[in-house]
């Protein structure tokens, strides 16, 4: 397989400043990674409804190529916590800030109800990083899923949730509050983590917490899936891929998305290789090989995918698994 992909182009492992990232000459993007204008009467009306409550999604914040075609089809993945993270990573468009604003107590309720109001049977939840409080804002995260339950029981959850320092109280606090997914991801292979992530994030901090989700889950009682995400294109190694595929299977994640990365600004990493989609196709067939239950793969892949999420509820709802509280 090695054969049929090219090596990387760059080979600092270090994080690059954004002087020196500004330096690196883009590669020009092939045809398949061209993107349509966000239009049509979903997209407007969603995005009126988030204005109106003042609410923030992943898809507009992180700059998600998917924006147009999520939206269009009436779905979205909601971002709570505010708009503002305490971490830096080098790949990620969301504003930072050491002390982001403090919490919005009625952004729970505001989420549940505009959920109900695009009739969602299947929502995913994420945060920005919140360091700068005791619990990393993990009982924020779980009052919007107990309220989500509280409105619709029979909803179904994925969160999409941060590290929490590796505090498992954390963890635990997201699982008992009754979702159904516990999604985080490792965004890349172990060599590429200094480089590409905030130095407080962790490859196998990210590993512990995620298998510690669904070991914790099952001790009471409870069905739990788990699902994780790649970026590639950051100077990776197809054996590095295969190696990190071994490891998310060692530590029990059952769904595994692989995406292209894309550059936000010239002040963020480089793009050290475009690939194209048969080679994502090649890297989900070693995936699938690895063990998962399912594998998203391609350019426009990101971490919140329709595909794996209607993966997601037709196995939980096949095994009359929802955590509704």
């Amino acid at each position: 397989m090695s054969s049929k992909l090219t090596e990387s182009r760059i080979d600092q492992e270090r994080p690059l400043s954004p002087s020196e990232a500004s330096k690196v000459a883009p590669l020009k993007k092939p045809e398949w990674l061209k993107i349509r204008p966000p239009a049509g009467e979903n997209y407007t009306q969603i995005k009126q409804l988030l204005r109106e409550r003042n609410l923030h999604t992943v898809c507009e914040e992180a700059h998600c190529p998917n924006v147009a075609e999520c939206w269009a089809s009436g779905t979205a993945t909601f971002m709570i916590g505010t708009e503002v993270c305490t971490r830096a990573c080098r790949f990620c468009a969301i504003k930072t800030a050491r002390r982001p604003p403090p919490l919005d107590p009625d952004e729970p309720l505001k989420v549940a109800e505009a959920v109900a109001a695009l009739k969602l049977k299947y929502v995913v939840l994420t945060s920005v990083d919140r360091d700068d409080m005791a619990d990393g804002g993990a009982e924020h995260f779980a009052k919007t899923i107990r309220e989500l339950k509280r409105l619709d029981p029979n909803i179904l959850i994925e969160a999409l949730v941060p590290d929490f320092r590796g505090d498992l109280k954390a963890v635990e606090t997201i699982v008992d509050s009754g979702l159904d997914v516990y999604a985080h991801n490792v965004e890349t292979v172990y060599r590429l983590q200094y480089r590409v992530r905030d130095p407080r994030a962790g490859y196998q901090q990210s590993l512990n917490t995620l298998k510690y989700a669904k070991e914790y889950a099952q001790a009471k009682g409870k069905q739990l899936h788990t699902k994780s995400s790649i970026m590639l294109g950051l100077g990776e190694t197809v054996a590095e891929l295969q190696e990190s595929f071994a490891d998310l299977r060692r530590h029990q994640i059952d769904v595994l998305t692989l995406g292209q990365y894309l550059r936000p600004s010239m002040t963020h990493l480089p793009v050290d290789k475009y690939y194209s989609p048969e080679e994502f196709k090649i890297l989900e067939l070693d995936a699938v090989k690895a063990g998962f239950l399912y594998v998203a793969a391609g350019p426009m892949v990101r971490s919140s995918y329709k595909a794996a999420e209607l993966f997601l509820e037709g196995l939980i709802k096949e095994k009359g698994e929802t955590n509704g509280i």
